[in-house]
């Protein structure tokens, strides 16, 4: 009887051990095929995601472009002579074209839309101080000029950003 026993263990053990050893190669073989699929979903919803990336990019440096205050002045004549009118007119167009290109900090990074952010911002308190020393609307537009002419502007900075993390995309 214990030889019956021992001869079963003898078949036994080789049949476990091989079965073990079937079992863990073939778990480690579907573990590498499942990671090697979910690398090629990564990889195609890269590719998918990245000409949306680059056209919300391209859209912020256009944003970045139209609220130039010195573009701005040019393409937006003042409806009357009053600073503050013209002013209000200004920040109107600037909040319509953040509110035109809002969703698209989807696409861009948290440091792109907050540098657009504070340059918007910025520009916008800057406007608000040259009205305060203004006359008149056309005194305004001269002062703007003079002032965005003589020193580099926020939106380099935000453009200089803009421009990094499209450099780090491609």
């Amino acid at each position: 009887m214990e030889d019956k026993i021992f001869e079963s263990i003898a078949y036994i053990l080789p049949a476990a051990v091989t079965g073990f050893v079937a079992y863990f190669m073939f778990t480690g073989f579907l573990n590498q095929n499942n990671k090697e699929k979910q690398l090629d979903l990564i990889s195609d919803k890269k590719k998918e995601a990245l000409p949306i990336k680059l056209q919300a990019y391209e859209r912020m440096l256009l944003f970045c472009d139209r609220i130039n205050p010195i573009k701005l002045v040019v393409r937006v004549a003042p409806i009357s002579n009053n600073t503050n009118d013209y002013l209000q007119l200004l920040i109107a167009n600037i909040e319509q074209e953040l509110e035109h290109n809002f969703v698209q900090q989807l696409y861009v990074s948290l440091q792109s839309w907050q540098a657009i952010i504070a340059t918007k911002t910025a520009i916008i308190k800057n406007l608000q101080l040259i009205a305060n020393e203004s006359n008149s609307a056309q005194d305004f537009r001269e002062n703007i000029l003079i002032e965005y002419g003589k020193k580099s502007s926020v939106i380099e900075t935000a453009t200089a950003i803009i421009k990094s993390e499209v450099a780090k995309l491609i």
